[in-house]
């Protein structure tokens, strides 16, 4: 496996283990999860690291879904990520945070199914990752 897909899929597999912390979390400290969500787009600095942050998962997932489970489903989520991120940074970071602060408020009313669907999504990205390997 070249160096390159090796990478991907390890940046790949940090993204479900993402997922899964984020799920567990939101499940049992609803709390600490909904602050750490609330602080999405917060600061220019916070915002840049999380398009940063989009960026390198959206490559990661592009690179890698050709030997994962679902390479075409992945292939698409990882351009999603990306075109989303380049339509972000079009946007003054401001419209950014003002977004975030009108829909993080109503999507924690509900951490507990962001929670579920976190860890879903997780154990989804995991698997699909390890099982494209042994393919």
């Amino acid at each position: 496996m070249p160096l390159l897909d090796g990478l991907a899929l390890t940046v790949v597999s940090f993204a479900g283990l993402y997922f899964l912390a984020l799920g567990g979390a939101s499940l049992i400290v609803p709390a600490r999860a909904s602050r750490f969500l609330l602080g999405f787009a917060g600061s220019l600095g916070a915002h840049l690291l999380e398009m940063a942050l989009r960026m390198i998962a959206g490559v990661a997932f592009v690179v890698a879904a050709p030997r994962m489970l679902f390479p075409d489903g992945f292939a698409m989520f990882g351009w999603a990520l990306l075109i989303s991120t380049v339509c972000l940074l079009a946007v003054p970071w401001r419209w950014h945070q003002r977004f975030a602060q009108y829909v993080v408020p109503h999507a924690i009313r509900r951490i507990h199914l962001i929670g579920l669907v976190s860890l879903g999504a997780g154990v989804f990205v995991l698997v699909a990752a390890i099982g494209g390997g042994a393919t």
